[in-house]
């Protein structure tokens, strides 16, 4: 079986909540947009589509982020808290000091954790 390619969706309810949380994280504008219904953003090789589970749907989507993680690499791993901050999202209290650089636990509206990675120079 041949994959043309996969990318990462999340069902959102507030939709518009979250959709604003990865504009401001990201300062990307999605594209395509269709207000109230689907928004997707392209960050390099990543696509992240954010979608409005439709009504007869909408519980299936309620919950916390279990295992999975979006793991963003950064560069300045303060300024990175500091725009989850300002975007509305939170962020653990911990950073983790690792061979591989530091990351602390970010989490957009719906609790969906990203980890925020500072790779060492």
């Amino acid at each position: 079986m041949h994959y043309s390619e996969v990318f990462i969706t999340i069902g959102a309810e507030p939709w518009r909540e979250v959709v604003d949380f990865y504009t401001q994280l990201f300062l990307v504008t999605p594209q395509p947009l269709a207000e109230n219904r689907y928004a997707e953003f392209q960050l390099g090789s990543l696509r992240l589509g954010i979608f409005k589970p439709s009504a007869d749907h909408t519980e299936e989507f309620r919950g916390n982020s279990g295992s999975l993680s979006f793991c963003v690499e950064v560069e300045n791993l303060e300024e990175a808290i500091a725009q989850v901050i300002t975007a509305q999202g939170t962020v653990s209290p911990e950073i983790v000091e690792a061979s591989h650089g530091r990351e602390c636990y970010a989490y957009d509206p719906l609790k969906n954790r990203i980890i925020l990675h500072e790779t060492r120079t």
